[in-house]
């Protein structure tokens, strides 16, 4: 017995060693470590989790950090995916799309991209009041996944993907600036017709 217990403990360090972690129990470690998140409902209930998902996991959510993550868009529809007719059970289906953007130095957008997730309920006619908690759940479990993704999505961005993303962004304002300037030293070089004088009678 003390043997058995001897080895599924030596077992467990050598596992944790090597960096196994069971699921659900690892810390979520992310490259962004400062991060400034809004979202178009600044109180909404996805911007609210995702806020505090992200400062449980050593991210300091503050304005002004040097990235900003920004909701711009969350559309959520619902649609029926089986009707067995009035006062019957039929399967229904929720979808949330959301949109967000990614931005660096001197607010400029390094990317945009969109998590879509969606979840299925049953809808019974004779009993509606289980069938609006069904959909509040559906809802409520949609959105937890929806901030669980967006963590995922930040996990996979590495320093040196920001730093690219970074001197791409900088490297595009610089030409759309230069074409600017150009055009409008262009058009204050470009001699202007003088009125014509009409003479007097």
């Amino acid at each position: 017995m003390i043997k058995r217990n001897l080895l599924v403990m030596g077992l467990a360090v050598l596992l944790s060693a090597c960096g196994f972690q069971l699921r659900g129990t690892g810390t979520t470690e992310l490259a962004i470590k400062e991060l400034d998140v809004s979202a178009r409902n600044a109180y909404g209930e996805t911007v609210t989790q995702l806020r505090q998902v992200l400062s449980s996991s050593g991210v300091k959510v503050y304005t002004g950090a040097p990235y900003k993550l920004i909701l711009t868009d969350e559309q959520e529809s619902q649609r029926i995916l089986s009707y067995a007719g009035a006062g019957r059970t039929g399967e229904y289906q929720v979808t949330t799309v959301l949109n967000y953007d990614i931005r660096g130095e001197h607010d400029l957008a390094l990317m945009s991209d969109k998590l879509e997730v969606e979840k299925i309920f049953i809808h019974d006619g004779n009993n509606l009041v289980g069938s609006d908690q069904e959909a509040a759940t559906a809802r409520v479990e949609t959105r937890r996944e929806l901030v669980q993704r967006m963590i995922l999505r930040l996990q996979q961005i590495t320093p040196t993907q920001l730093d690219q993303l970074q001197q791409t962004a900088n490297a595009r304002a610089k030409a759309e600036a230069d074409a600017l300037k150009a055009a409008q030293k262009a058009e204050a070089e470009t001699p202007r017709q003088s009125p014509v004088e009409i003479p007097q009678q």
